[in-house]
This record gives structure tokens, sequence and C-alpha cells, in this order.
């Protein structure tokens, strides 16, 4: 193994100028591949907080008894979907309704607004089917009026969000596959710079495997500086979207590493199909 990685760091002096091209071309397609997963990543978390205002709105009928709204809301707390409800009497309706639409104050008078049992449901609990359901058990209660919680809206945000993953997982593959194409190709050149000095070893009675672990020790190392640098220019990317355009969310160090370790991990398998395809062939 020593031997191995010092013949892969010897080839880097050997060839400077390929060894940079590899890992450039490695980084940029990382980088491609991880501004795709920067816009993925930010699109989740879009529809992620917009999922999180999902609520069901339950009015109560005008003299209801506190005491009876009060003991629904406890029984609705009980709910497995349920992450949070709260009773919201007239006067606090009336209150929020004044300071959210102040050019409307002078519509809104005591008693014009209804109470309500609000409920906000936990994540995985926001689907079509599930709120509607806790809608349906909601309107089970004699003093609840109506029930509202944006049928359409709900169904259309729960479409748009199977939209998105399915795109982003077509995307997705799409990247990583033209990525492990162009990184495949780029480790081939190296490896065919490298022919002869393969043919001599071939020769001399050299080993497949003792052929192949230096080649493969170059990708790993190849790609590993392939994607810190692609980390750094999208970690770049995000700091000049933040200035000129937008704030987005960088990567966290899990993900973080994690595309580190897929560049060490397609520059071998990058080095492993070259170098077996070459070995193949002499």
């Amino acid at each position: 193994m020593r031997l191995a990685i010092r013949e892969a760091l010897r080839a880097f002096e050997r060839a400077p100028m390929l060894s940079m091209l590899s890992i450039t071309t490695i980084a940029f397609s990382l980088f491609a591949f991880g501004l795709f997963g920067l816009v993925a990543l930010n699109l989740r978390q879009a529809l992620q907080q917009v999922e999180d205002r999902v609520e069901v709105r339950g009015f109560v009928a005008a003299g209801t008894p506190p005491e009876a709204s009060s003991a629904a809301v406890d029984d609705v707390a009980l709910f497995p979907e349920v992450a949070q409800v709260r009773l919201v009497t007239e006067a606090q309706a009336l209150e929020r309704a004044r300071r959210e639409l102040r050019e409307f104050t002078d519509v809104f008078e005591e008693g014009l607004l209804p109470s309500s049992i609000e409920v906000r449901l936990k994540p995985g609990f926001r689907d079509p089917e599930t709120v509607a359901r806790v809608a349906k058990r909601l309107e089970n209660y004699d003093f609840i009026d109506d029930v509202r919680y944006g049928e359409e809206w709900v169904r259309n945000l729960y479409r748009l969000r199977n939209i998105a993953t399915g795109a982003g997982l077509a995307l997705g593959i799409t990247f990583a596959l033209v990525s492990i194409i162009i990184i495949g190709s780029t480790i081939r050149m190296a490896v065919l710079a490298r022919s002869r000095e393969i043919v001599i070893m071939r020769l001399v009675g050299a080993t497949d495997g003792f052929i192949r672990a230096p080649f493969l020790v170059e990708g790993a190392i190849k790609g590993t500086l392939g994607g810190l640098f692609a980390l750094l220019l999208t970690w770049v990317a995000v700091q000049v979207s933040g200035r000129w355009v937008m704030q987005v969310q960088f990567f966290d160090a899990p993900i973080a590493l994690a595309g580190i370790v897929a560049g060490a991990g397609i520059g071998l398998l990058g080095s492993a199909v070259s170098v077996g395809r070459h070995l193949r062939k002499v």
C-alpha cells in the first residue's frame, strides 16, 4: 500500500498539468452536481416551510360554553396526527384580524368573528388524505359550525412536492451519470498517458492488482481534491448569490462530507474502470 501511495504521488510529479486537468474536470463536474443539489435542497426547504403552515381550523358555534371548547381542545390534542392545538377566542380572533389586515380595521367589529379551534399537524401527517380525516373528526363535534383547511391548496401543495421530488431524483441521477462519464474519460486520459509504463510492468511479471493499485490511489486522491475544490466553488456561489441575488442555505457538515467522499468514490471507480479496460487490452 505504501508503494502504491508513493507511485500515485510520483504520478502527480511526472504529469502535473494532466493531474491538474483531471482534478479541475472532476471539480467542475461535481460543482455542477453541487449546484443542482443546492437548488434541490433549498426548494425542498421552501416547500417544507409552506407545508408547516398547513392548518385545520374548526369554527365554534356562537353560545358554546367555554368548557365544551376547552374539553374538545384536550381531546383533539390526543389525536396521533396532531402536533399542536389551541382555542382562539372571539377577542383573540378580532385582535389578530385587526393586526394582520390593518387596512380593514374599521370593518371588524366585536362579535363579528367566531372563536375557533386551530390544529397543526405533525410532519408526515400533512398529506391531503390525513388532513381531510382530521377535519372530518373535528366536524363530528356538535358545536363546530364549519371546518376549513384549504383542501385545494393542500392538494396542490402535495402535488407540487411530488413533482419536485420526482424531477429532482431524475435530474440528480442524470447529473451524477454525466459526472461519472466525464470523470471516467478524464482518468482514462491519465491511464493512456502511462500505457507504456503499464506494458513494461506487465512484461516484468507484475500482477494486475499491483499495476492497478497506484491508479486507484491516484484516482481516489484526485477525486478527493476535486470534491474539496467543488465544495469551495459551491460555497463561493452561495456567497455570491447571497450578496447579489438571494439568500440560500449551504450544505450542512454531513452532506458536505458526503460530497467529498462521493468525489473520492467516483475517482476510485473511474480509475478502476479505466485501468481494468486498459489491462484487458495489453
